[in-house]
């Protein structure tokens, strides 16, 4: 597994990126979340649609909040583009977050078991122990067409790029 260092910093402070990174024109490596139900559910059985996959560390801070609100009206509004929502929060937080806030256009998946998603896609911070922010957009026949990793982990992603691509392969 590569580490990388220099690409993200959390609050200020340097943090290693571990996993395989991907880059756009990959195809996208299969993995496996955790649903709000306990089920395992794939990348894979998403095939077919356009899939965005809004990263970030934990349900409980304000960053990712507007993240996910952002990403379920992003959902919401696109019709049938699917929205990941993946982090490493246990799904119990996942659902009573989402069940709160009436969330209900994104699927959220928690990598917490296997860490999957953030070994195959390079997002796993080492020293937190947490999946750094980010986005990346996976078209209809299974390509990335957009890699984001948020430089610092405590700012959103860039919401607008994500949608210019995410309309650019709908």
């Amino acid at each position: 597994m590569s580490e990388r260092k220099g690409i993200v910093t959390f609050a200020g402070n340097p943090v290693t990126l571990t996993g395989n990174p991907i880059k756009v024109g990959d195809k996208a490596p299969d993995f496996t979340g955790i649903n709000q139900s306990l089920e395992p559910v794939k990348l894979s059985s998403f095939a077919g649609k356009t899939v965005v996959i809004a990263v970030y560390p934990s349900i409980d801070t304000g960053v990712c909040q507007k993240q996910n609100h952002q990403f379920n009206k992003i959902a919401s509004e696109m019709g049938d583009v699917v929205v990941l929502s993946v982090s490493l929060d246990l799904p119990f937080a996942q659902k009573r977050y989402c069940a709160a806030e009436g969330l209900d256009s994104i699927v959220t998946l928690s990598d917490h078991r296997e860490r999957e998603f953030g070994e195959k896609y390079g997002y796993l911070m080492k020293e937190l122990a947490l999946l750094a922010r980010g986005t990346v957009v996976i078209d209809k026949e299974g390509t990335v067409q957009l890699v984001e990793i948020v430089p610092e982990v405590t700012e959103e992603p860039d919401y607008d790029a994500a949608l210019e691509v995410i309309k650019k392969v709908k």
